[in-house]
C-alpha cells in the first residue's frame, strides 16, 4: 500500500476549449479559482485541490499533467515559456500524459 506522500501529484487537467478568454471569464464567473496564466493559447486555472489548464487543440493536445521526480527517464524534456520542463508521452490507449520535472514547478 502506497503512503501519500509516495503518489505522483496530478498538477492539472488539460481540456479544449474554442476561445480561451471566453472560457476564462465563464470559469472565473462559475466558479472560485485564479488565473495562473493566460495568453491566447492557453490559460492555467488554480483551484483547491489542482489546476485546470484551458488549450486551444491546434496548440496543445487534451492531456493529464503529472508531476514526477524523475520525468527524464520518460525521454528528453522541453522546457516552455513558463519554465516548466516535460514530455508528452501516451499511455496505451493513447490518452497524453504531459510528465512534468516536479522540481521545475513552482507550487
Amino acid at each position: 500500500m502506497s503512503t501519500q506522500s509516495q503518489l505522483d501529484q496530478i498538477h492539472h487537467v488539460a481540456i479544449p476549449v474554442s476561445d480561451i478568454a471566453a472560457s476564462v471569464a465563464w470559469y472565473r464567473e462559475q466558479f472560485r479559482c485564479d488565473v495562473a496564466y493566460q495568453d491566447a493559447t492557453w490559460a492555467l486555472l488554480k483551484f483547491a485541490n489542482m489546476n485546470v489548464a484551458l488549450v486551444t487543440s491546434s496548440q496543445h493536445p487534451p492531456h493529464i499533467g503529472v508531476l514526477h521526480d524523475n520525468a527524464g527517464q520518460f525521454g528528453p524534456l522541453t522546457t516552455h515559456r513558463d519554465a516548466t520542463r516535460s514530455i508528452y508521452v501516451p499511455d496505451p490507449d493513447g490518452n497524453q500524459i504531459e510528465v512534468m520535472d516536479a522540481s521545475s514547478v513552482r507550487r
